[in-house]
């Protein structure tokens, strides 16, 4: 169940707990673990969301796999909060809230870059500084992918933003424009 407002709310809450107790960066590690945990592990994301499985339960499966971590006390004591709320199934959505916040409070802009194959690191390094000259006043977190059905090229998602330089886009448009008969009518 997926509840975005809560989310952030929850979110906004231990940020500017965080804030008031100098621990945001130890606090976003943590909240990065969590993260990471909920999405590679599906079998924990599913206890979180499970009726059946009580809370106390809930809390010391949660405990066990932070205890190998060094999680502040900031971060369990707000766990404890979600599961003594009832609102541990939301701990995937509410990790993913604060990064987004911490990056909106540092300034930092998530660039995703695709490309067919792998690239060296001067041209990724290529590709950073030009991102970073079209935005001087944010710092550049630049996450790249492979898709090797793109064919050549790359795409570019910058926030809600796409620029799709792909061949395999170049193709798609060529093939529309092949197949579009519209302009036959208009010789009639």
């Amino acid at each position: 169940m997926q509840n975005p407002r809560l989310a952030t709310r929850y979110a906004k809450s231990l940020l500017d707990l965080a804030i008031e107790r100098n621990s945001v960066e130890d606090t976003l590690g943590d909240m990065q673990l969590l993260n990471s945990i909920c999405t590679r592990s599906y079998d924990f994301a599913v206890m979180l969301r499970s009726p059946v499985i009580s809370g106390d339960k809930k809390l010391s499966v949660i405990n066990i796999i932070l205890k190998q971590h060094e999680v502040s006390e900031l971060t369990h004591a707000f766990i404890n909060l979600l599961v003594t709320k009832g609102r541990e199934l939301n701990l995937p959505e509410i990790a993913g809230a604060f990064i987004t916040q911490y990056n909106e409070l540092k300034n930092i802009r998530t660039v995703k870059l695709t490309t067919a194959a792998p690239m060296d690191a001067a041209i990724k390094a290529s590709i950073q500084e030009k991102i970073a000259g079209y935005m001087p006043t944010d710092t550049i977190d630049l996450e790249t992918a492979i898709d090797d059905s793109l064919i050549g090229g790359f795409v570019l998602e910058v926030e809600d933003r796409l620029y799709d330089a792909s061949v395999r886009k170049s193709l798609n448009d060529i093939r529309t424009q092949i197949i579009d008969t519209s302009y036959v009518s208009k010789l009639r």
